[in-house]
């Protein structure tokens, strides 16, 4: 078999294995030493408990809820990191002097804001939306941020020499620097966007995929809150690998794509 077919294949053998070799040791964990099935259900337990979680049609409303906060709060991330993160690029002297506030903004612990949040945009979607896109818009913004200082003084010089037009500097020099550490900060971006928004519902929601966890555990449905939170990660997954796959389409160009297919070639 060809190095190339094995790096290929790899992802695809390794990871069932090891969820294979979770699944087998936490039977033996569980069988071994006789835990409650309240405290710690065993696998079996766990898969139906999934497998009527599917089949129930509140599971399917609560996605949607909650998928449609997750792409609203990491769509306004986006646009705002990105025109954030070019301005503070643009103009080093707003960016040291703002740089105070945005490290104390990013420190700051933002699921103490959502009793805030709650107060101020109600119980609804629009404070998870707005946690949601505050969590990922500062891995966006630094990363754009940190892409448009790395734009080479020799190619700015080049398209001066070109009469290139600002326009034409910020489109076909700048966003082109910019786009792989746009999308290094989407991927980041997009993961706590997920997180956002089911802490948000876990904290102070009346529905979603977060409010239906609350509710397994307030009924002690242990195998119930371990089937939500494998939903809870296969969605997380899917909306990741959606994120790479658009880095993959728009900078084909970039080592960070075409260096993984060198590597397995």
């Amino acid at each position: 078999m060809s190095r190339a077919r094995m790096m290929k294949l790899l992802p695809w053998i390794v990871t069932p294995s090891l969820v294979v070799l979770i699944i087998v040791a936490w039977q033996v964990i569980v069988t071994a030493l006789n835990v409650n099935p309240f405290i710690f259900p065993p696998p079996g337990d766990v898969w139906a408990a999934f497998v009527s979680l599917l089949n129930d049609p509140r599971i399917w409303a609560a996605t949607g809820v909650t998928v449609s906060e997750i792409l609203i709060g990491f769509m306004i991330a986006v646009v705002v990191g990105l025109v954030v993160g070019v301005v503070l690029g643009k103009l080093p002297w707003l960016e040291v002097s703002l740089r105070p506030l945005i490290v104390i903004a990013q420190v700051a612990p933002k699921v103490a804001f959502v009793p805030l949040f709650v107060i101020w945009f109600g119980f609804g979607l629009t404070s998870k939306i707005v946690l949601s896109a505050l969590l990922a818009f500062f891995p966006i913004m630094l990363n754009v941020l940190l892409g448009v200082r790395s734009v080479e003084q020799g190619h700015r010089e080049v398209m001066q020499s070109l009469n290139a037009s600002t326009w034409q500097r910020f489109v076909q020099l700048d966003m082109r620097s910019l786009q792989p550490y746009l999308f290094a900060g989407m991927e980041v971006g997009i993961v706590l966007a997920t997180i956002g928004a089911i802490v948000g519902e876990y904290l102070g929601g009346n529905n979603g995929l977060g409010n239906m966890v609350v509710s397994a555990m307030n009924a002690l449905d242990a195998a119930m809150t371990f089937a939500l939170i494998i939903w809870l990660s296969i969605l997380g997954l899917v909306l990741y690998l959606i994120v790479n796959e658009l880095k993959r389409f728009f900078i084909p160009w970039h080592e960070s794509v075409y260096g993984l297919r060198t590597a397995s070639a």
